[in-house]
């Protein structure tokens, strides 16, 4: 198993030390997915059998963070999915990493602030920072690495605007 973290984390309260030790192995799990050609190239896909294509879009580059989309691109009838459409920001100097939402809509939008109920975003972190967790752990046991990772013509959002996203599900 790739995953560094106990085994049993879903059962744990969400507590915040617990919340950064998920983060901790979210940025490790990304450190093995993440290609060397990153500060080259905005977009990225890894195909490997048995598993829709993996995107990945570098949507922001600063000194000490990085934000990105994470998604499969799944063909439909009506064209293509993106599902599950992650959007995360990368730490580099804490070496850690969060999951900021499941949905292109909330990618950007505040998700925090002193006057909203702190327990709650606490357990909605927690909650979206598990599932990232053991999503990076499943595409790595799929096959899915920085080996794989080659970068794309195009950007997802650019044929899926944040505006206008195409979802699955």
């Amino acid at each position: 198993m790739v995953s560094f973290r106990e085994q049993h984390g879903l059962r744990l309260k969400p507590r915040l030390r617990r919340l950064q030790r998920v983060q901790e192995e979210i940025f490790r799990q990304l450190q093995l997915l993440l290609p060397d050609a990153m500060a080259q190239h905005d977009a990225f896909f890894s195909r490997v059998n048995g598993s829709p294509l993996l995107r990945m879009d570098i949507l922001e580059r600063h000194p000490y963070t990085h934000f990105l989309r994470l998604t499969y691109q799944l063909e439909t009838g009506e064209g293509q999915a993106l599902a599950p459409d992650a959007h995360i920001r990368v730490y580099q100097d804490l070496r850690i990493a969060e999951v900021t939402a499941f949905n292109p809509e909330q990618g950007f939008r505040r998700s925090a602030h002193p006057w909203y109920p702190a327990r709650q975003l606490l357990q909605r972190n927690w909650r979206q920072n598990i599932v990232l967790e053991k999503w990076l752990d499943y595409l790595l046991r799929q096959g899915h690495s920085m080996i794989t990772m080659r970068p794309a013509s195009d950007c997802i959002h650019e044929k899926h605007p944040l505006e206008t996203p195409v979802m699955v599900g």
